[in-house]
């Protein structure tokens, strides 16, 4: 990445202004503006994740980058965290959106923004700020989200498909622990007592997400799918496709005139991110600011709809920082260049393409039943670096699957889009899921994901009111593998790899069950082909922030088998070591780890445990926080148990610990 130092406009910061919502609560803000350049527009970022330490070394090279352009931004703590007052009871809160749209109408107001307001965000902030568009506030004219969903249910960190994720329980543990820091003392006289009063309330949430197991009025809020016809604020929105928030993308350039670009990334933003190639991301938002901000007729409604890093064929790497592939430009989607091509599924084989087809035959072609530990090359969720986070060679889990191979390719085939799978499938248990990943095998017998998809069976007719199967009652099913771009290579076949445990992407059901398969096909898109249609600006960035490694970091990933039992597990580990901001003095660092256990033919061994150490100090000033967590099933229940506890110093001044069990209706 390019670091610029020169800007049109030298930029003024406030590290800590107060804004003061409307029942009294005080959020704090840090501004970075444009001198001189009289009223300017104000771009703002909403998110929970500490301006002063936790998002501190991305602030410093986006937000001086855009403030020096002309803009204001502004980066906020949502309450409840960081330096702001407040508690935080969930993500995504009625609360925490009406305090967006008053920060917004503040910003709006004040004597130095020209009263047009932009939002940007990745993850959380991408949430919230399409979810703050949904409410459509006067001042908001345009948004950049980054990572998210349209469907907080069907697609994210909770729940796929209707099947309970792993990171449902991560993710609670991740917001125990950030969630319980205190406000920065040289911000903050107050910063104890604030502390403790966040302790107090901090909410344990893992088993109440776990607990709403169809998608209720609790999903649907924030949930901008319901309702596609309020997008009417305009949109770009960026995705990745090793990250799995890569749906979002073409939903909204499909559904709500969004522009979209979707590159090779992880859970990044894009002039950061690996895979590379990086691009320049604050030179893309800067444009989308320009035309909707300032009202520069630069052409950015013009641009392409659909932007796409289609990748090529290679060998697979868990950690990889590069990925061949070039630029496809779609003027309109769905794009007219592509094409429905559906192969029917015949034993252990994908049929050439043919006419369209529905389910197929009663003659069983295949039974799916799992070891319990297929999946352990799945990669994370949301990975986020090169700690070997994403997907790894698929052959061990191919070998545990049911697959069906299509024929070795004489050219090379392009695909973009996301493929749906059709079953007739039957079940000898109520509860149980199918997940359907395609791989792209090389000669050498290399197995890459280019895609996967999943369904609760019980979810099979509805996400809002699912229903146990009947055993060995065979019923038709259908759901989307996710979005792609991919060119498979000339010599290279598709795999279509089914199974029913995906573990610890996904928990697993209570009894190993067996799917029997008597029919289906794979509808794939099919690209009519394309070259280098697009070069994007490389990636730049301000200076990156200043500071001091007083300690090192390390991170560990690896699989244990126990030869005895056959458990495995999959340990993850990453301190980051202990830095010290050098313009505020502020010192923190960061422990965690993660271990999910199982053993091969028993669903109820499935264990993850997980810890999460936080440190700040300055000076002698120092506290810690330590959230341990642990989760578990029996055929009925799920059980998540969790401890915090807090030091001041070497003395313990909080502890706390809860003990939930879940009952297991649909999962």
């Amino acid at each position: 990445m390019k670091v610029v130092t020169e800007f049109p406009f030298a930029v003024v910061e406030d590290a800590d202004l107060a804004i003061v919502m409307s029942d009294g609560c005080r959020l704090s803000a840090r501004i970075w503006r444009a001198e001189g350049a009289g009223k300017v527009p104000a771009v703002l970022e909403y998110i929970p994740y500490r301006k002063r330490d936790g998002t501190l070394p991305r602030d410093e090279m986006m937000h001086a980058y855009v403030a020096g352009h002309g803009y204001a931004c502004v980066r906020v703590d949502i309450r409840g965290n960081g330096d702001s007052d407040g508690l935080m009871t969930d993500e995504y809160t009625i609360q925490e959106l009406a305090d967006a749209c008053e920060v917004i109408e503040w910003l709006a107001a004040q004597d130095w923004c020209s009263g047009s307001v932009g939002m940007m965000g990745k993850s959380w902030g991408g949430f919230n700020c399409l979810q703050t568009a949904f409410l459509q506030p006067p001042a908001l004219k345009a948004v950049v989200s980054v990572c998210s969903t349209t469907d907080r249910f069907a697609d994210d960190i909770h729940y796929k498909g209707g099947c309970l994720l792993g990171e449902n329980f991560g993710w609670g543990v991740v917001m125990l622990s950030y969630s319980s820091r205190p406000g920065d003392p040289a911000l903050r006289p107050d910063w104890r007592e604030g502390w403790m009063k966040r302790l107090a309330a901090e909410p344990w949430l893992a088993p109440v997400w776990a607990d709403l197991q169809e998608k209720s009025d609790y999903w649907k809020h924030g949930s901008v799918s319901e309702d596609y016809s309020r997008m009417t604020v305009p949109v770009m929105i960026w995705g990745g496709w090793a990250d799995n928030y890569m749906n979002t993308v073409a939903h909204l350039v499909e559904n709500a005139g969004a522009k979209g670009i979707v590159g090779p990334w992880v859970h990044q933003y894009p002039h950061t991110a690996v895979p590379g190639p990086r691009v320049g991301f604050l030179q893309l938002a800067l444009r989308w600011w320009d035309r909707w901000l300032k009202g520069v007729a630069n052409g950015a409604e013009d641009d392409p709809a659909y932007r796409v890093y289609m990748l090529h064929s290679a060998p697979p790497d868990a950690s990889a920082k590069w990925r061949a592939g070039h630029w496809v430009c779609e003027a309109v989607w769905p794009s007219p260049r592509v094409s429905r091509q559906v192969m029917a599924l015949a034993p252990g084989a994908l049929t050439p393409p043919g006419p369209p087809v529905g389910y197929l035959g009663t003659d069983e072609i295949g039974r799916i039943s799992s070891p319990q530990h297929l999946g352990m090359q799945a990669g994370e969720f949301f990975p986020m670096g090169l700690n070997a986070e994403m997907p790894g060679d698929q052959r061990e889990d191919d070998a545990l699957s049911l697959c069906f191979d299509g024929a070795v390719l004489a050219e090379p085939l392009d695909l973009l889009g996301a493929a749906r799978l059709r079953l007739r499938v039957s079940s000898d248990k109520p509860l149980g899921f199918v997940v359907a990943r395609l791989c792209d095998v090389g000669p050498d017998g290399a197995s890459v994901r280019i895609a996967h998809g999943m369904l609760n069976l019980c979810h099979r007719d509805s996400m809002e009111e699912p229903a146990p199967m009947v055993p060995e009652v065979a019923v038709d099913v259908a759901f989307d593998v996710d979005q792609m771009a991919y060119r498979v290579a000339k010599g290279h076949h598709l795999r279509l790899a089914l199974s029913n445990a995906y573990w610890p992407f996904v928990w697993p059901s209570p009894e190993a069950g067996v799917l029997t398969v008597t029919g289906g096909s794979l509808d794939l898109p099919v690209h009519s082909g394309s070259e280098a249609e697009w070069v994007p600006p490389d990636a730049e960035g301000a200076a990156p922030w200043q500071h001091r490694v007083i300690r090192k970091g390390h991170a560990g990933r690896r699989i244990e088998t126990e030869l005895l039992s056959g458990r495995r597990v999959l340990v993850i580990e990453d301190d980051t070591g202990d830095v010290e901001s050098l313009t505020h003095g502020l010192c923190s660092g960061e422990t965690m780890s993660e271990r999910w256990e199982i053993v091969p033919d028993d669903p109820l061994s499935a264990r993850a445990v997980h810890v999460w150490e936080q440190r700040l100090s300055r000076g002698d000033w120092s506290v810690r926080t330590r959230a341990e967590a642990e989760m578990t099933g029996t055929v009925d229940d799920l059980r998540m148990k969790a401890k915090l506890t807090a030091w001041e110093g070497d003395t313990v001044v909080f502890e706390r610990a809860w003990d939930e069990e879940v009952m297991r209706r649909f999962v």
